[in-house]
């Protein structure tokens, strides 16, 4: 059954937690990946998943989203999350990366139309495929069904299945269920 939010946003990632810990355990399921810039979200999954045989895989924007050279999650939570037993990953962003130059000085790419694609279904949901293709591309997770959580702009508000795959094979991935997300967005 879908858990679905009046609206997105933080206030959601409880539930969320909630949701991805009953599909673990339900689902068999040994691999969690969950998006988080700043590290908020990563350290309440983290927290909340300590006790439990999990790969929590919590991935980050890349160096220079924002600003060249600089991360907005601060190195100190990054050491907390890995105390915690987490992975954490920062690399390109499937749906960004070089497509974003070329979308600059053209106005279109292919990562841009996938991603916009994507979003029809809610921005949670397009993150949730992005990350699972950037951990996957990382070896961070196996080609097999993982939980992936995201959210719309802070916070945890979407949580779906995926069958993971390493982006140069994009449409073998799979979005086996949508657990959780927000009605509208």
């Amino acid at each position: 059954m879908t858990v679905y939010f009046p609206k997105p946003g933080p206030e959601n990632t409880e539930a969320c937690i909630e949701v991805a810990l009953k599909a673990l355990k339900e689902k068999d399921i040994q691999h969690l990946v969950v998006a988080s810039t700043y590290g908020d979200t990563g350290l309440k999954f983290a927290r909340a998943l300590k006790d439990e045989k999990v790969n929590l895989v919590v991935v980050t924007h890349n160096y220079g989203f924002r600003e060249p050279g600089l991360i907005e999650m601060k190195e100190e939570i990054r050491k907390e999350l890995q105390e915690l037993g987490a992975k954490v990953y920062t690399g390109t962003m499937v749906f960004r990366g070089v497509g974003s130059a070329i979308r600059a000085s053209f106005h279109y790419s292919e990562e841009t139309l996938i991603a916009q694609t994507l979003r029809i279904f809610g921005q949670g949901l397009k993150v949730c495929v992005e990350i699972t293709l950037m951990a996957c591309d990382a070896g961070l997770i196996p080609p097999e069904d993982v939980i992936a959580v995201a959210g719309t702009v802070r916070g945890a508000d979407t949580v779906a299945i995926i069958k993971a795959m390493p982006s140069n094979m994009f449409f073998n991935l799979k979005v086996r269920e949508i657990l959780a997300k927000p009605r509208d967005w």
